[in-house]
């Protein structure tokens, strides 16, 4: 088997299984694990899987700037943004993380509601200013221009002294066995930070979310309540979240 048709071969497996392992490639095509992990480097350098240790995951495609990430799949960070929106209630303290679907909860609070949220996002910030009864807290700290938010020591530790009711979290990558993961080191610890302060935390995840892995783990599974997801996402791809017990809330 050609090389290209090989590595054509293990992105349908990865597909269809949503993880690959070294040991059953070497198997199953005949050539040593080195060979196969040689394949899997060279892929995951063109983007096309996530290395782990013994095999690969699916490769999250949420690896563009902000700019580029607000005119990917809005129509679906719209759904999944007004729902989220319609789980605040008056009186909480909501940490509204950065990314482009945050930007849609933060578009679609309700003009009566009042509530203060609490974000490392500028972006978030400035869509807030005219909402007359909402309450903003800005974290500060290094700007990261890629996502347009604060990271860093100073982030995390004014993190520490906040103590929500919700945590609405963006992520790059959610899957069932590696958890919840993003592009930005720095970015995993924050929102790792801010996970730890809220009573209930919320991951908001478009379909091309679910079963990928970026580079940089932020928190298993088990640290968070549920996932907010579109009606239209396959019960196949969201029973593994389901076996969880994990809240599943259709948009």
């Amino acid at each position: 088997m050609l090389n290209n048709q090989r590595k054509q071969s293990i992105l349908q497996l990865l597909q269809r299984d949503g993880q690959v392992l070294t040991k059953q490639l070497s198997d199953h095509f005949g050539m040593s694990e080195d060979s196969i992990r040689r394949d899997l480097r060279e892929m995951a350098h063109e983007g096309l899987l996530q290395r782990v240790h013994g095999g690969a995951l699916p490769a999250s495609p949420a690896v563009v700037n902000f700019a580029g990430r607000e005119d990917i799949l809005t129509e679906s960070k719209a759904i999944i943004g007004r729902a989220a929106a319609n789980m605040i209630q008056d009186g909480q303290v909501v940490i509204l993380d950065g990314g482009t679907t945050c930007v849609q909860v933060a578009r679609q609070l309700p003009p009566h509601l009042r509530a203060t949220i609490v974000t490392h996002s500028a972006r978030i910030a400035i869509e807030l200013v005219e909402h007359a009864s909402i309450e903003v807290i800005l974290i500060g700290g290094r700007l990261f221009k890629h996502s347009i938010v604060s990271v860093g020591a100073v982030a995390i530790e004014a993190i520490r002294h906040i103590r929500a009711d919700l945590y609405f979290m963006g992520v790059t990558g959610v899957h069932a066995e590696a958890g919840l993961s993003t592009g930005d080191l720095e970015e995993a610890y924050v929102k790792y930070a801010l996970c730890k302060q809220a009573a209930e935390t919320f991951v908001l995840a478009s379909q091309e979310k679910l079963g990928a892995a970026s580079p940089y783990i932020i928190t298993s599974l088990s640290d968070v309540s549920g996932l907010v997801v579109e009606q239209s996402v396959p019960d196949d791809i969201l029973t593994p979240f389901r076996q969880l017990d994990l809240t599943i809330i259709l948009a």
